[in-house]
């Protein structure tokens, strides 16, 4: 009994210890002093204003904690808000203060926000508050290091946040709202780089632009330390949904082991579902992960999965993707390698790519395909709208980016365009795009040359030499009209600006030449107008004979040759020269690229008859030049004879032809008559 008595007085006076105590540090908690202490202590730091609205209110039991109202922080100099919240309370375990250790029992945050500017010349808001300006200290010799960091948290939650980041160089800004963080218990020892976390999710909506996002990630435990590491399974989700468009995307990470050292996945499990207008795509990627987190290094060896893309306007309705490869990351270097893979229907495709700089981007690739018939994949081309033609085109895209790389192709069919052996050098950097060289064959020719973006104006430039091509299958392909046949030659040298097709057709200047053998012109058969026309010389006098352009129609020729001097959008020739067996034409006028018109003056001369080209019956015509006029836009183009006085010419010609003949009767007796007189 006298123990028991012994023991309840012992634990009297620690309890009247304990009153005393809790007595005392009420007593001398003053918050209103500590409020202002530490603000004058921010202010004199960081030049930034803290404001604290609400008492400090300290409590005891069941732990030792202290809560605050709203508290906001300022930007250097005091003028805008940086951070703010409503609330937050920590709190600390009783006993472990006994023994002088600190054990944070909860921190809790409620209506937090912050933002984050990165200013126009790179640095950042929170510079000031990091150290990066400033560098981090060096330790010196005499220097005493700082005490490792411990952290031993039961608890965290974080309710209700809010963070934005803009970047005032781009004009983007980026909003995390509605941000929800729990925790079980976390430790941490940065002395030996361990961390364990139970029970950690995460939930948030945000704002990106035009687009909305939500984020969910859940952990029930995760452990690192440098002898061991572990964890079940995390599974994390974002969505994405903006104006025709949406993604769902879902990441798990299961069966993780190793150590700090050298960590391990089992398996990385990603999965896509995203849907743009009428186009859905499906994927689904996994490996097992490698992961050194002193070196920041991942590697993802056997990179294995899917695409899946179906759109009801494509040829083939759905295609799917099988992939292979593999990836390398090194985040502390922000480099990485990627080689992937994929082969469907008559397709080998392979991609090489290293990312030699995350930010701004920096990339070097190569891609090499067999052979591709893309029109299989895409949607048909739709019927030419030409309201379409003051679309913007934007090319800004090309910006802040560093990309240089090749592609081979051994077989493309785009657009009904059909080429073999493309191979091309692409560098892109500071906002131009150059493609050179550019090769390829086509038509039973080939191509070489040079293709240029540029984002500073919306430039585009194009050299191309085209050498021994048929040129009636790549126009039908290519522009879909039946012009001109032939087989040749094809210079161009092209530049344009404009912020829409049609505007870059308007400015469209450069110059462009063609050589052809062996070919016809379309719409026209001269021969069958010329003769047409010999019979009715006496009534045609001064009245022009107009026809439209018919299918089928043809004049042959065996070589044709002009060049052309391109200037806003109007390409104007003088040159023009087509020979055949019966006819020659030369001419000049102006071709509206821009307008889509044409107003063009050719000049037919009849050298002979030939009855294998067409120009049997032409006799008559023999000696005369017929104009022949072109106009009208591209799609229904007028032929016009301007006849004029082109009886009377071709009357004059004959007196012509008499007198010469009559010239040469008179030539030959004479001749005769000389013979004669000297007996020969």
């Amino acid at each position: 009994m006298k123990a028991f008595r012994i023991i309840g007085i012992a634990l009297g006076l620690a309890l009247a210890l304990l009153a005393v105590g809790i007595g005392v540090l009420y007593a001398l908690f003053d918050g209103e002093k500590i409020k202002g202490e530490i603000s004058r202590v921010v202010l004199e730091q960081t030049q930034r204003r803290l404001d604290i609205a609400g008492r400090l209110e300290l409590s005891v039991w069941p732990d030792v904690g202290i809560r605050l109202g709203r508290l906001s922080l300022s930007e250097p100099g005091g003028k805008e808000e940086f951070l703010a919240l409503e609330s937050a309370r920590v709190a600390v375990a009783v006993m472990p203060l006994l023994s002088q250790q600190l054990q944070v029992r909860r921190i809790e945050v409620d209506g937090l926000r912050a933002t984050l500017v990165k200013r126009k010349d790179g640095t950042l808001s929170i510079d000031d508050l990091t150290g990066s300006k400033a560098g981090k200290p060096k330790v010196g010799a005499g220097d005493t290091p700082s005490a490792p960091l411990q952290i031993d948290i039961a608890g965290i939650k974080l309710a209700n946040a809010q963070f934005t980041w803009r970047d005032e160089k781009s004009g983007n800004a980026t909003t995390l709202s509605r941000l929800d963080l729990g925790t079980g218990r976390v430790q941490a020892d940065s002395g030996r780089q361990a961390l364990s976390v139970d029970a950690l999710s995460l939930a948030a909506r945000g704002r990106s632009g035009s687009d909305a996002f939500e984020l969910k990630l859940d952990a029930p435990k995760l452990a690192l330390s440098p002898d061991k590491a572990g964890g079940e399974t995390l599974n994390l989700s974002a969505t994405l949904a903006g104006s025709g468009r949406s993604v769902v995307a879902k990441l798990v990470l299961s069966d993780v082991e190793g150590n700090t050292k050298a960590l391990k996945i089992g398996k990385l499990a990603l999965d896509l579902d995203a849907k743009s207008g009428e186009t859905a795509v499906k994927a689904h990627l996994e490996s097992p992960v490698a992961a050194k987190l002193a070196a920041q290094t991942v590697a993802l060896e056997k990179l294995v999965g899917s695409v899946d893309l179906a759109n009801p306007q494509m040829p083939m309705k759905q295609l799917k993707l099988p992939l292979s490869g593999r990836l390398h990351a090194d985040l502390a270097k922000q480099s990485a390698a990627l080689d992937l893979g994929t082969r469907f229907d008559e397709s080998k495709i392979a991609l090489k790519l290293n990312v030699a700089k995350f930010a701004p981007l920096a990339i070097v690739f190569d891609l090499d395909i067999d052979r591709l018939n893309a029109d299989k994949y895409l949607p048909p081309k739709p019927a030419e709208d030409k309201s379409a033609l003051g679309g913007k085109l934007d090319f800004s895209a090309l910006k802040g980016h560093d990309v240089k790389g090749g592609i081979r192709i051994g077989a493309l069919q785009v657009s009904q365009l059909k080429l073999a052996k493309l191979n091309a050098k692409l560098r892109l950097a500071d906002g131009r795009l150059d493609v050179a060289p550019l090769t390829m064959n086509l038509y039973e020719g080939t191509a070489s040359g040079s293709l240029s973006l540029n984002a500073t104006g919306n430039q585009v430039g194009l050299k191309q030499h085209l050498a021994g091509i048929s040129i009636n299958p790549l126009m039908k392909d290519l522009a879909d009209k039946d012009l001109l046949e032939g087989r040749g030659n094809v210079a161009l040298d092209l530049s344009s600006r404009g912020d829409s097709v049609a505007a870059m057709k308007q400015a469209l200047a450069g110059s462009a030449s063609i050589n052809l053998r062996d070919g016809a012109i379309k719409g026209i058969n001269l021969a069958q107008t010329l003769r047409d026309l010999q019979g009715k010389l006496g009534a045609a006098s001064g009245k022009d004979s107009t026809q439209q352009a018919k299918a089928g129609d043809k004049t042959d020729f065996s070589e044709l040759a002009a060049s052309l001097r391109i200037a806003g959008g109007v390409a104007h020739n003088e040159d023009l020269v087509m020979k055949s067996p019966f006819l020659r034409l030369a001419g000049a006028g102006d071709i509206d690229i821009g307008g889509g018109r044409m107003n063009y003056l050719a000049k037919a001369s009849v050298v002979a008859s030939s009855a294998g080209q067409g120009g049997k019956g032409l006799d008559q015509l023999k000696g005369l030049t017929v104009p022949v006029r072109v106009t009208g836009p591209f799609e229904k183009l007028s032929y016009t004879l301007e006849l004029g006085s082109l009886a009377a010419d071709a009357a004059k010609a004959k007196v012509e032809e008499k007198k010469e003949e009559i010239k040469a009767k008179i030539e030959d007796k004479t001749r005769d008559k000389l013979k004669g007189l000297f007996g020969r």
